[in-house]
């Protein structure tokens, strides 16, 4: 669950030891204290790294009091700002979204300040998992391609219409996979964004396999469309077993993407870029894409921003039908994590699209409540 406004005002600042010495080293900090709730001591001890960025770290916890494994990104925190990543985490709450529990500030014994964001622990990322699979020389079965991706694009629907938050690194290094309940968490917002029209954004965003064209052509302007491109590029990653645009550097990476898609046509340039009119393009013959998901992954790879189909429509794509079929299960003979308890996301989508979102079972089970 999430935290809500007023639980995160109770945090109080723990004086620990910033990451100098994390192995078996014990954070404590303090809930409650207000509206008459009695104050709380929670503790947790710091076991291994298992993340790290020009951001700081992520290392995997245990709460002392309850036993409960927990993820804490630390970030050294600047005093004279708000913590961006921070903000937009108290804003959100989805099954497909990572949720955090608390925050609380911590120092250094070189006084240096930093924040911890506690959050639930996902022990898999979707990197680690079709790494799995192109390591023995197999696909990933075709029925977990199409549960990882319908619940990313639920995540993405909701974060996209809902908070209008844009992920802006979406790539399967921060996709969380729950190896048990194969329920999918798209995490790490240190470089997501609230966008708003007519406001500029840096162009320099997203990891370069995942980097929709426009942002390569320097745009600013750009939409949430950006994520889409992204989540075309994790599609076809997941189903060939390796990146699908794997360029060295930006012009590289058009040329990856221009072998695969084809040279992109004199008006679908300016939809990029509207002030970039002169790149000169090589004229590289086209590759198809996977014959099982290449109508899904060409609605998600369109040069043009405004062409790419929203999350929610991804998620009604007849390519996760069989995902709303009546007792379908995992290969295991377990069930699928819930696929169509949809809330929020569906505001403002229209009857026929909500109509194929939801399938006729579950709509009489919902009936009955």
């Amino acid at each position: 669950m999430s935290m809500s406004e007023s639980e995160s005002e109770q945090m109080s600042t723990s004086v620990g030891n910033g990451n100098d010495s994390l192995n078996g080293h014990i954070i404590s900090t303090t809930v409650g204290g207000k509206n008459g709730k009695p104050k709380q001591k929670i503790r947790y001890i710091a076991e291994r790294i298992v993340g790290a960025g020009s951001f700081g770290i992520v290392f995997l916890a245990k709460c002392l009091e309850t036993g409960e494994p927990v993820a804490i990104k630390q970030v050294l925190q600047d005093k004279r700002y708000k913590n961006r990543e921070l903000q937009l985490m108290r804003m959100m709450d989805h099954p497909n979204v990572i949720s955090l529990k608390h925050r609380f500030f911590s120092t250094s014994s070189a006084d240096e300040l930093f924040l911890n964001l506690v959050m639930e622990y996902v022990p898999e990322s979707m990197h680690r998992v079709s790494k799995f699979y192109s390591n023995a020389n197999q696909r990933m079965p075709l029925i977990y391609v199409k549960l990882y991706m319908h619940q990313i694009f639920r995540g993405l629907a909701y974060m996209h219409t809902v908070p209008g938050i844009c992920h802006r690194d979406l790539k399967p290094q921060n996709i969380l996979v729950d190896p048990l309940t194969h329920q999918v968490k798209i995490c790490d917002f240190g470089s997501a964004k609230v966008l708003v029209k007519g406001e500029t954004n840096i162009s320099h965003i997203c990891s370069l396999f995942y980097r929709a064209p426009e942002l390569m052509f320097g745009a600013t302007e750009y939409t949430t469309s950006i994520d889409i491109w992204s989540a075309g590029c994790v599609l076809a990653e997941l189903l060939l077993g390796k990146p699908l645009f794997p360029g060295e550097n930006a012009v590289d990476q058009l040329v990856e993407i221009i072998k695969v898609l084809g040279t992109p046509t004199r008006e679908e340039v300016p939809c990029m870029n509207p002030s970039n009119n002169d790149f000169k393009f090589p004229q590289i013959p086209h590759e198809k894409m996977p014959p099982e998901a290449i109508d899904l992954a060409s609605r998600l790879l369109q040069y043009s921003p405004s062409l790419r189909c929203t999350a929610l429509e991804a998620c009604a794509h007849p390519f996760f039908d069989e995902l709303r079929e009546p007792n379908t299960l995992l290969p295991d003979g377990s069930p699928f994590p819930p696929l169509f308890n949809f809330k929020q996301e569906l505001s403002g989508a229209s009857p026929e699209l909500i109509d194929k979102l939801i399938p006729d079972h579950m709509k009489l089970l919902q009936s009955l409540f």
